[in-house]
């Protein structure tokens, strides 16, 4: 007797033997060529297939198979069936802009994994294989993922705006034996270079038809939508359980927990990714632990417009299903009228998001009539007052001084601030009825902003909190799953990454020495927590520099301790941790001062009239910089300074350079190092131009190379 896989393929064959379009060399293979692995084994050896299963998930399947079924998470495919068990008829996700438009309950969502998982089976995916999964977020790049995981695949991600060369790279390097891709038009685009370059057993279309698929080469490479697919593995599934004898032609195996889950590759901001092997372990750490971030509760409504392949996103997105929330899925072009459609309780996103919404608020202001303005000016700046003196009074402020303050100037701190605060209240409680609450409707958001993924500017986390929309801030890695610090609703200390997560360990070392500095004083952040990577694939060397032999972490990041004070503006503060950038960012000047040029760009960053800046100055006597300028605000700004015509809509570059330099001047004059020479370009960086990565940080090493000749002018 046949395996029922085989059985249900053949089943399957007329329809897939059917031509797709005119010209398309993407065919099923025919009978003759077809793998019939599945029979060679039945006929020649008496050792059945392999078959790797999420142990609680499809525990009905491990039962009485020779392997014990779990009762308990061990994978993270496993917490489907938790939540349909719970939650089952409750919305799960929404997706309203792919076609069709998709809305499915719990228990829906875990029978398409399942189906999806089983399906994959069918079409010969084979254990521990690796899968390329190049989507955006959608409902079926969660079914996909979540698939793959539960067959014992490893899927290898990526977002479709990363480039050929890039997607091809991480394909071949990760021996992926297949892709599944976002829809037609990707693969199209892709085509000629994969198909000369590599081979595949199978490519899934998650969207669209092979009908939209182009001819390219000559090889036959057997194509499936996602939706046959999913039919394989209901009928497949139909098959296993109606017969006890159909069981028997596999050999099962539970899926362990330190087995590789997925391979992850870096955003690539130096180099080449590296592909991050991360465990069910290492995600359900995060599962089970993001909740003392996240207080959700079930009908609570998430918007999703991140990557779902980035690690934050990927990890949040678990976490919340199995918490019975609400998720709808949206693009960054359609965010500010989702926010106002759904009114999300939570938005998980990158600091990026946070500042255009803050940019946006300001323009509204600034273009309202002088009465509008001056009122709204007025309160923000005594609600921003207001939250300064309370932080002072709770002792939820930000210090490296070791030494504790005196108690009786730590009682007169307290209350001269809790004075101020009191005088400012009744201006911040009316500025709240009649500004900050039309702010509210707009930006949805009734719990909490998370905000993860690079570093939140400090004006921008003061706003959020003067207005009165909580907003999160985190700290991780790719390769720590990725959330290893965050603040609480408890303890939501302004300008820090909060405190580290549950079994997770912080420690600052000098970076020549590596002897461990004491709170308060700043140097190289490392970690270690049952999040961490299993190592960079296939690269042992890469995986030893930044992992050492006592499982600590070298996160590449400065950053300090706050020190544990009994009394002071600090004294409810002690142990959190605070970012202050990338050591390798940092930029070493020919006198040998040694300059951070995060805190530089995100002071000039407040200014309205540049959009994008990248401080440069390696090996030169002083600093410079790279803008990108806001031209409608720099149009703006030249007409009210009467540089140009108020009828006029052209500015020269030398007046556009010469108002920048005003600007700066404005918002970094507080810092010890200014910037000199500057280069004005207009091109923005962008993920297309590969100027960003695609989590949206500029890639600063691409930048200064595409600028090179024009940096070295400047300091001629």
């Amino acid at each position: 007797m046949l395996p029922p896989s085989l059985i249900l393929l053949m089943s399957f064959l007329p329809s897939m033997l059917a031509p797709t379009s005119p010209g398309s060399i993407f065919i099923y293979l025919s009978y003759a060529n077809l793998n019939l692995s599945h029979v060679n084994l039945a006929r020649t050896t008496e050792k059945p297939l392999t078959r790797r299963c999420a142990p609680f998930l499809e525990s009905s399947l491990l039962s009485g198979n020779g392997v014990v079924a779990s009762e308990e998470w061990k994978t993270v495919p496993d917490i489907w069936r938790s939540s349909a068990e719970k939650y089952g008829d409750k919305i799960a996700l929404v997706d309203p802009y792919h076609d069709p438009p998709s809305t499915m309950t719990y228990k829906q969502l875990e029978d398409a994994i399942l189906d999806f998982a089983e399906g994959l089976r069918v079409i010969g995916v084979r254990p521990y294989e690796k899968l390329a999964l190049f989507a955006d977020n959608s409902c079926r790049w969660l079914v996909a993922d979540q698939g793959m995981m539960a067959c014992g695949a490893i899927n290898v991600v990526r977002g479709s705006r990363s480039s050929t060369e890039e997607l091809l790279q991480i394909y071949n390097h990760s021996e992926s034996v297949a892709l599944a891709v976002d829809n037609p038009e990707m693969f199209n685009r892709i085509a000629k270079l994969f198909c000369s370059k590599n081979s595949m057993k199978f490519i899934i279309l998650l969207w669209g038809e092979k009908s939209g698929l182009v001819s390219e080469g000559e090889k036959e490479v057997p194509v499936y939508t996602f939706m046959e697919v999913i039919h394989l593995g209901q009928e497949s599934r139909r098959v296993l359980f109606d017969s006890l004898d159909n069981r028997k032609h596999y050999l099962y195996e539970a899926i362990k927990s330190d087995d590789i889950a997925t391979l992850v590759y870096t955003s690539g901001t130096t180099g080449n990714p590296k592909g991050v092997m991360l465990t069910h372990q290492n995600l359900l750490h995060q599962i089970k632990n993001l909740g003392d971030i996240v207080p959700a509760e079930v009908g609570d409504r998430f918007l999703s417009m991140l990557p779902s392949w980035h690690a934050y996103e990927r990890a949040s997105e678990y976490f919340i299903f199995s918490c019975g929330v609400e998720q709808v899925y949206t693009t960054v072009r359609k965010l500010k009228d989702d926010l106002r459609r759904y009114q999300p309780h939570y938005l998980i996103s990158v600091p990026l998001v946070y500042e255009t919404l803050y940019s946006g608020i300001q323009k509204q202001i600034s273009t309202s009539s002088l009465v509008r303005k001056l009122v709204a000016l007025t309160f923000l700046r005594a609600s921003l007052r207001y939250m300064e003196c309370r932080r002072i009074y709770e002792g939820k402020c930000l210090t490296k001084d070791q030494k504790t303050p005196s108690y009786l100037l730590s009682t007169l701190d307290w209350l001269w601030a809790r004075i101020i605060a009191t005088i400012l209240l009744p201006v911040h409680l009316l500025a709240k009825k009649l500004v900050y609450s039309k702010i509210h409707s707009a930006i949805g958001i009734s719990k909490a902003g998370i905000s993860g993924g690079g570093s939140l500017s400090s004006h921008v986390d003061r706003f959020f909190e003067a207005i009165g929309v909580t907003v999160q801030n985190g700290y991780g890695l790719t390769e720590t799953s990725p959330v290893v610090a965050a603040r609480r609703l408890s303890c939501n200390i302004i300008g820090s990454v909060g405190h580290p997560i549950k079994h997770t360990e912080f420690k600052i070392v000098d970076s020549e020495t590596d002897e461990v500095l004491p709170p308060g004083s700043k140097g190289i952040l490392k970690v270690r927590g049952p999040q961490l990577m299993k190592g960079y694939y296939k690269n042992p060397s890469a995986t030893n520099q930044v992992l050492d032999r006592d499982g600590w972490l070298n996160t590449g990041d400065i950053g300090w301790i706050v020190p544990h004070h009994s009394t002071g503006r600090s004294r409810n503060s002690s142990g959190v941790i605070v970012v202050d950038g990338r050591a390798k960012d940092t930029i070493v000047l020919s006198t040998g001062e040694n300059v951070e040029p995060g805190e530089i760009e995100e002071a000039a960053m407040r200014s309205s009239l540049i959009h994008q800046i990248v401080v440069i100055g390696q090996d030169k006597r002083r600093l410079g910089a790279v803008i990108v300028p806001n031209n409608e605000e720099v149009l703006k700004a030249a007409r009210e300074s009467s540089i140009i015509d108020p009828n006029s809509s052209d500015v020269s570059q030398e007046n556009v350079t010469s108002l920048i330099y005003k600007e700066l001047w404005t918002w970094t004059s507080e810092s010890p190092f200014q910037i000199g020479p500057v280069l004005v370009v207009n091109d923005p960086f962008t993920i297309d131009n590969g100027l960003m990565t695609p989590t949206m940080k500029i890639r600063r090493d691409k930048v200064v190379a595409k600028y090179r000749d024009q940096i070295e002018n400047l300091y001629k």
